[in-house]
């Protein structure tokens, strides 16, 4: 039956013209935004996971401005330990010298310090946007790493940075070496120098409450020959009794020096007398021994405002206080190297996960340029042919004509 109030074949002709240009018109925002998934309208899945990784994307851009800040403060900060090691060295060299008789230990003294105020100055410069993390004032530091995406949300995680005190500070004297039996030890409160002959040389060392208070972290070394031992007061040391402190301290010295395994050596403690150690050399070598007292507020440094060559007794003390004051430089400078070290692997990383999320946000949305090169034709192609179906189909009613002729 043919009419002319309803052409079905115009209509089929018109709604396939219709999806014809949808998908041309598709196809043409795919080329003209690169992308097949441009708005939630075209795939709300996968658009709003595209989303959420952009976010992290853009939050990863701020972590590597924070390792890159967190990189340059540790370099400074290594810098200055090791500058103040090559410093040290050189405080060493003149410690040596001094041992001679026959110098002028004035003129060494001025040296060190010099060296000394060099050594403050160094300290006091390694600053990186206001942060030192070698004077003393920060413990520890934390360095924006990472942000982890888990089922439950997203968490940030840290790098730590020790800090590290390389602070002279002001050294208190607290005079807790009291003279031994056989009169050898010095008389500078805070240092002593005895000698212990070969074959049974003795003598006794006693720790006693000094002027100021003791407080914890405050560290007492003996350097028995070429070796050092030492015991730093905790806070429940501090606690006890003025006597106990001292015992404490005597034994803990006690423990250090036996583990130190020199031959010949013996350290008996006398608990008749709180705090004192007895010293015995049934070795076949003469050997010295150095004290020295730190108090805790003296900074990581502060026994080299201490160290005074003038004397014999305070050359010899002085050497062996400017290794323990050397190791605590190269200890810094190696924590401050492998903690740069970490946060350039997690920068390199955090640059190549950056790379991988972009990558994968483009497959999700972008477009494939060659399909849509080909799609493109292939539409053009099939409208073309959709306009002339169109165009015969509206023809069809004129048909109807010839039955009224």
């Amino acid at each position: 039956m043919s009419s002319i109030l309803t052409n079905t074949s115009a209509m089929v002709a018109l709604q396939t013209l219709k999806g014809i240009n949808n998908n041309l018109g598709q196809v043409q925002s795919e080329i003209s935004t690169g992308k097949s998934v441009a708005s939630a309208r075209d795939n709300a899945a996968v658009w709003a996971i595209s989303k959420v990784m952009e976010s992290d994307v853009a939050g990863f851009k701020g972590i590597s401005d924070s390792l890159a800040l967190g990189s340059s403060t540790i370099a400074v900060a290594r810098k200055a330990a090791e500058t103040v090691t090559d410093l040290l060295k050189e405080v060493k060299g003149r410690i040596v010298a001094s041992q001679e008789d026959n110098v002028d230990r004035a003129k060494i003294q001025a040296d060190i310090g010099a060296l000394r105020d060099q050594i403050a100055s160094v300290v006091g410069a390694a600053q990186f946007n206001g942060l030192n993390l070698v004077n003393g004032t920060h413990t520890t530091v934390d360095v924006l790493a990472s942000l982890d995406r888990s089922g439950s949300g997203v968490s940030a995680s840290k790098i730590t940075v020790a800090a590290q005190d390389l602070s002279i500070g002001t050294y208190a004297a607290n005079d807790v070496f009291s003279a031994s039996s056989g009169g050898t030890i010095s008389t500078g409160g805070d240092t002593f120098v005895l000698a212990l002959d070969a074959a049974g040389g003795s003598d006794d060392i006693t720790i006693a409450d000094g002027a100021t208070a003791w407080a914890a972290g405050d560290k007492i070394s003996m350097r028995i020959g070429d070796k050092t031992a030492s015991y730093t007061l905790t806070a429940s040391d501090v606690q006890s009794g003025a006597n106990s402190v001292s015992d404490l301290i005597a034994v803990g010295l006690k423990n250090s020096i036996d583990s130190l395994g020199i031959a010949g050596l013996t350290v008996d403690y006398d608990s008749a007398n709180p705090g004192q150690l007895v010293f015995t050399n049934d070795g076949t070598k003469d050997l010295s021994v150095a004290g020295q007292y730190k108090n805790a507020g003296a900074g990581g440094l502060g026994a080299l405002s201490s160290i005074d060559v003038s004397t014999s007794a305070g050359a010899s003390t002085a050497l062996g206080a400017i290794e323990g004051l050397i190791q605590t430089a190269i200890n810094a400078a190696a924590e401050f190297g492998s903690t740069q070290k970490r946060i350039d692997i997690q920068a390199d990383f955090v640059s190549t996960l950056t790379d991988s999320l972009k990558a994968g946000i483009g497959s999700l949305v972008d477009a494939d340029m060659e399909e849509a090169s080909a799609r493109l034709q292939a539409l053009q192609v099939q409208q073309q042919l959709g306009v002339q179906a169109l165009s015969i189909a509206n023809q069809s009613p004129q048909s109807v004509l010839s039955l009224f002729r």
